[in-house]
């Protein structure tokens, strides 16, 4: 098997293991900060585990700017952990999964305004279609008690965005402990707001919190790192649309959950616009080392 097509296994894999993310969230059935705060704690022992497990490959930096970035970039991860559990339990899955699909798209922003770095047409086009989609999504929201949750999907994708292109200008940067430490902080969030004992939870509720923060994130989180360093980014970014189709799909048949009829619409722009800007990004790239 080619280093190409392992990348593809691992790419095609760890989408869709990422993919049982707001499922799980749903079966736990408890408050967003008892979620936030086993999924962040499990998460830092999982990769605090990770990161003794390789410190042989592990290199860490030794500039103090370098060690800012390192704590700058896990306070953010933090923070994306907070918002998409809090988007998940204030709108429906589908709607945070679609919005979070814009983050590239917010990466690619940030790239033109802090790294200087040039934005083809098509992508300045992809953004325009994109940003429709997104309002569409948000629109319907409006009055029906999911504003909250479509509003933090929209700032999780925004900071995604920020996170994507930190890692692209560190890219030196250890990951594991990076994920680790941004474990610490969303449990630290969830402990500052929680309003019951954090282990006071049912074993039923409890299994499904340790599946994804113990094997689940771990899991997708070191698939995706993988195929990340097999395959262009376009094409990674392509796999990571499994999430966005099958999120929806897998909250549909485990709580009956339904989809709302604006996020198809808006959905269809987004993916359709990310789809297809990375489909020509792909083939451009492969035309020119053909």
């Amino acid at each position: 098997m080619s280093a190409h097509q392992q990348g593809l296994l691992f790419a095609f894999f760890g989408a869709l293991v990422l993919s049982f993310d707001a499922m799980l969230i749903r079966l736990a059935d408890t408050s967003e900060w008892q979620v936030l705060f086993w999924r962040g704690g499990l998460i830092a022992i999982a990769f605090g585990i990770l990161t003794w497990l390789f410190k042989q490959r592990i290199v860490y930096p030794s500039q103090p700017h370098l060690w800012f970035a390192i704590f700058a970039i896990a306070l953010m991860y933090g923070l994306n952990t907070t918002l998409f559990v809090y988007a998940v339990s204030h709108t429906s899955t589908a709607n945070t999964v679609v919005i979070l699909a814009s983050s590239p798209l917010f990466a690619a922003l940030f790239s033109r305004l802090f790294l200087q770095e040039r934005l083809a047409l098509r992508t300045l086009l992809t953004i325009a279609v994109a940003f429709v989609g997104v309002v569409s999504i948000v629109y319907q929201s409006l009055g029906s008690g999911h504003l909250n949750g479509d509003l933090a999907a929209l700032a999780l994708a925004i900071s995604m965005g920020a996170v994507l292109t930190a890692l692209r200008c560190f890219a030196s940067l250890p990951l594991f402990p990076i994920i680790a430490l941004s474990g610490v902080v969303a449990a630290v969030l969830a402990l500052l707001n929680i309003e019951v004992a954090p282990l006071d939870i049912r074993w039923q509720q409890a299994q499904w919190l340790l599946i994804m923060g113990a094997i689940q994130i771990p899991l997708a989180t070191w698939l995706l790192m993988s195929a990340t360093r097999l395959l262009p980014s376009a094409e990674v970014s392509l796999f990571l649309l499994i999430e966005t189709v099958f999120g929806p799909v897998w909250v549909w048949l485990a709580v009956n959950e339904a989809v709302p009829e604006n996020t198809l619409f808006g959905g269809t722009l987004i993916l359709g616009a990310i789809s297809l800007n990375s489909v020509i990004t792909l083939v451009k790239q492969k035309n020119r080392t053909s």
